[in-house]
């Protein structure tokens, strides 16, 4: 009997089906059936790739929170200044939220449901390292307040994702001023 040779695209084409589906439908109207329906594999395929679908989900997850730590750090220097790297590192997010909208939705649907396992989750957490790393630097310099980085990514980040939200529902618009606008107001609310 030949033992089946796994396919990275039918992997890849689960992986993009089950991430239409969560943004769609939610995580529990995402069924196996419908994501294999999708994906154009049987249903059996699946458990090539995964154990079952929590396990595809927290694939899903790390996939997209490798995608995001990759838009996040791009051209970012530890080198220069808290408030210049912090600036590159925001603008970044900013440019993934609005581009990549998909896995900026599933991302911000993970942030707010049990359905990924805990250990995924501090897994995941490695990827914004750098950004962690850089808060550190800002208190150790007396250049951001000491507070926690919850509060630091609750007051900076997270608000990025009601503002693309309301753009994506046409709510507001947000041209290069609102986008500058929100940087200051966030570099503003963790400053010292």
């Amino acid at each position: 009997m030949a033992i089946r040779q796994k396919c990275d695209k039918k992997r890849i084409d689960l992986l993009k089906a089950t991430l239409h589906l969560v943004n769609n439908n939610g995580f529990h109207d995402a069924p196996m059936s419908k994501m294999a329906k999708i994906a154009e594999v049987s249903p059996a395929t699946i458990y090539i790739y995964f154990e079952n679908k929590q396990d595809l989900i927290n694939q899903l997850y790390l996939e997209m929170k490798t995608l995001f730590s990759s838009f996040a750090f791009k051209n970012y220097h530890e080198e220069q200044c808290v408030k210049e790297s912090f600036r590159q590192i925001w603008f970044n997010i900013a440019n993934f939220k609005l581009n990549q909208v998909e896995e900026s939705n599933f991302l911000s649907q993970c942030d707010n449901t049990p359905m990924i396992d805990e250990e995924i989750k501090r897994e995941g957490l490695k990827h914004l390292q750098p950004l962690l790393n850089l808060w550190e630097r800002g208190k150790q310099e007396g250049v951001i307040k000491q507070i926690s980085p919850y509060l630091l990514y609750a007051f900076t980040i997270y608000p990025l994702a009601f503002l693309t939200n309301k753009q994506f529902k046409n709510s507001c618009e947000l041209n290069q001023e609102k986008i500058d606008d929100a940087f200051n107001v966030a570099w503003d609310s963790i400053k010292v």
